[in-house]
């Protein structure tokens, strides 16, 4: 979540990103075996999701600049930058009040009625305070109370028009045809 970035990681990159005509939406770094992954995820200004490709790899390179330069990073890591694709990210508040009407699923920081896991249709959101339709019940969730959230996208056929049947190009630029969690 955007929130949640430390702010001289924030300090940092957001210019790059806005110098670029982007807003971040969240960093995320994720360790693991072998170098940290440093995922950075950039939106346009329209909130549309639609960032060229040509503009990722503009701003991944600056930013690698700017780490490298700065010693921001303490050990080896890997760069991810991208735009928040098809299972669009929800990391600031002006995200969730995009997508009201759409389903969505989310994890919060600490369980809520003995659960931690949401996924439900947006109805609202207003006052820091996010309102989804669960099984049939409202859940209401404070802004704050929010780990991760994501829309769920619905795949219809018109994402497939002009598919041929084979391997093809989903919305997202990514391959069709492959695993179905891919």
């Amino acid at each position: 979540m955007y929130r949640d970035i430390p702010d001289d990681l924030k300090e940092m990159i957001e210019p790059v990103v806005e110098d670029r005509g982007c807003e971040l939406m969240n960093i995320e770094s994720v360790h693991g075996a072998g170098p940290t992954l440093l995922r950075i995820t950039i939106d346009s200004p329209s909130g549309d999701g639609r960032v060229p490709v040509d503009r990722l790899a503009e701003i991944a390179r600056e930013v690698e600049t700017h780490l490298d330069m700065h010693d921001a990073m303490s050990a080896e890591y890997r760069l991810e930058v991208s735009s928040p694709g098809l299972d669009r990210m929800l990391a600031r508040e002006k995200d969730f009040d995009a997508v009201i009407g759409t389903e969505v699923k989310l994890r919060t920081r600490r369980p809520l009625d003995g659960r931690r896991r949401f996924r439900g249709v947006l109805s609202d959101y207003q006052d820091g305070v996010v309102r989804i339709a669960v099984g049939g019940h409202d859940v209401e969730i404070a802004f704050e109370d929010i780990e991760k959230a994501n829309t769920v996208y619905a795949f219809s056929s018109a994402d497939f028009q002009g598919n041929t049947g084979g391997a093809g190009v989903l919305p997202s630029g990514r391959a069709a045809g492959g695993r179905k969690d891919d």
